[in-house]
């Protein structure tokens, strides 16, 4: 495995490898990698020839009050992940590679934001298609992977990939779980040993949602009541939303539908957890 840690070498390396006819699998993250990430790398392994993984902890997609700072970091450890797991480059830019000065243009997304955790978070999916497009240039990937735990901003890449005609297929990969069903996260590592405990109610609450729409239950509201008492009851997390959206349009819906998304977030001392369930009822 090769680790890059420029723009131009590794736009070289990439140049090079194309014109041989290779494929590109290309995994971006914020490193403080776990399953769900290597997951991704395993698929991306499968299905592509060269595999390149992007650790990059991207300052825009930050609000003024979040967890840029203390967001964890060890890259000694992913580096060792992502060479178990045969991946061909690593690119681990510094902030000042990819923002040398201040952008003098940004994207900036118009649909798909307004709900979930962009409601609470303006200005975050802006950061996070800003470093993506700027990621997609570098990299030129085949395929793009990305998991399904951040629902939204799968359908926020989605948008813009077919917004700016990028010629890359966008994988959305399964959520990875712990054996008790919490979603496997970076920020998992702060929940205090009683928050460990009592966060699967999240996964636990989207589970008895779908066990009510396979019973008939098509109002949005009723199910949203029932997830929020469920996990009110089984936790002491305070709940940041719930909502209940088409997918991947993210519009409001009056009765259940289509493609729709079950989605959740949930605040505990020092981290903030989120989860969904994307149910077809077609």
């Amino acid at each position: 495995m090769r680790v890059i840690t420029t723009i131009k070498e590794m736009q070289a390396e990439i140049i090079k490898q194309k014109k041989s006819g290779k494929s590109i699998g290309f995994v971006p993250t914020m490193g403080y990698l776990h399953e769900g990430h290597l997951t991704l790398i395993r698929q991306a392994r499968k299905e592509t020839n060269i595999v390149v993984v992007s650790i990059f902890v991207n300052p825009l997609q930050f609000g003024p009050n979040e967890d840029y700072e203390s967001y964890p970091r060890d890259f000694a450890r992913d580096q060792a992940l992502t060479e178990a797991e045969n991946v061909d480059y690593l690119f681990h830019p510094a902030v000042e590679e990819m923002y040398p000065a201040p952008p003098s243009l940004t994207v900036m997304v118009r649909e798909r934001t307004n709900v979930l955790c962009g409601k609470s978070r303006p200005g975050h999916f802006d950061g996070v298609a800003t470093v993506v497009t700027k990621l997609f240039n570098i990299i030129r990937p085949t395929k793009a992977y990305f998991g399904k735990k951040d629902a939204q901003q799968v359908a926020v890449i989605e948008g813009l990939i077919a917004d700016l005609n990028f010629p890359i297929e966008l994988r959305a990969v399964e959520i990875i779980r712990e054996s008790d069903g919490l979603a496997k996260s970076s920020r998992n590592v702060n929940l205090l040993p009683a928050e460990r405990e009592e966060a699967p109610v999240l996964y636990k609450s989207l589970q008895a949602a779908e066990e009510a729409i396979q019973q008939g239950e098509r109002n949005p509201a009723s199910l949203i009541r029932m997830i929020s008492d469920m996990i009110c009851r089984e936790s002491k997390g305070v709940i940041d939303y719930i909502e209940i959206l088409s997918y991947p349009q993210l519009k409001p819906l009056e009765k259940l539908q289509g493609r729709i998304i079950i989605a959740l977030a949930v605040k505990f001392t020092a981290v903030r957890l989120i989860d969904n369930m994307i149910i077809d009822l077609e």
